[in-house]
Parts: structure tokens; C-alpha cells; sequence
């Protein structure tokens, strides 16, 4: 029983590193995206829009807009305590997904299932 224990305190010790590790990149994604987006709408604001094709930088902007959004998201889900689970299914996203993109909020099945379904109706 006492090994049980401490194997359950060393994978929750593991947990809150992998939060934290987590937590820090979203920060510093937060930081990139920001930075991005706000050079993209001071060049739509230049003449000749600083030498990018119009369409170009509104496809760039809303990307830049996107990620924002999406990593403030996960930064909130992470401050409420529901970060990591799928918004889908309600199950816990694995760690390798979450490293892999820490914003997001479905587990994979969920993810093409919702892109299934975004493909059959024509939305995005």
C-alpha cells in the first residue's frame, strides 16, 4: 500500500511539472501570437499595406487572430481546472496530445469527428 502511495504522489508531482512546463509554453505562444498580430495589423495600416498583397495579410491577420484566441482559451480552461479535458467527450486528453498542441480542446476522436462534420456541412 505505502508503494501505491508513493507512486500515485510521484505521477501527480509529474502531473503539475507537466502543467506548469505546459502552462509556460502557452504563455510564450500567447506572447508570439500577440506580437504577430499586432505587426500584421500595423503593416495593414501602412501604404501599400508594407508590401504584402491585401488578401494575403487579412488571411494572415485572422490566422494570427485565431491562435490568440485559442491559446487565451487554453490559458483560461487552465485557470478554472479544465484544461486537458476534451470538450467533446468530457475524458481526459492525453499528455502527448497536449504536448504536442497545448491549446487544444478535443480529444483526437472528437477532433475528426468535429472536422467531419464541418466538412459535411461546408464550414470550417
Amino acid at each position: 500500500m505505502t508503494a501505491t502511495v508513493h507512486e500515485s504522489t510521484e505521477a501527480q508531482a509529474g502531473v503539475a511539472v507537466s502543467l506548469q512546463l505546459l502552462r509556460d509554453i502557452l504563455e510564450e505562444q500567447f506572447a508570439v501570437h500577440t506580437n504577430r498580430l499586432t505587426e500584421l495589423v500595423l503593416c495593414g495600416a501602412l501604404p501599400h499595406h508594407g508590401g504584402h498583397d491585401p488578401r494575403t495579410l487579412a488571411v494572415l491577420t485572422e490566422a494570427s487572430r485565431q491562435a490568440v484566441a485559442d491559446t487565451a482559451h487554453a490559458l483560461q480552461r487552465m485557470s478554472q481546472g479544465t484544461y486537458g479535458l476534451c470538450q467533446g467527450c468530457h475524458r481526459a486528453i492525453p499528455l502527448g496530445r497536449l504536448r504536442e498542441s497545448p491549446q487544444t480542446s478535443f480529444c483526437v476522436p472528437c477532433e475528426q469527428a468535429r472536422s467531419a462534420r464541418s466538412t459535411l456541412s461546408g464550414r470550417p
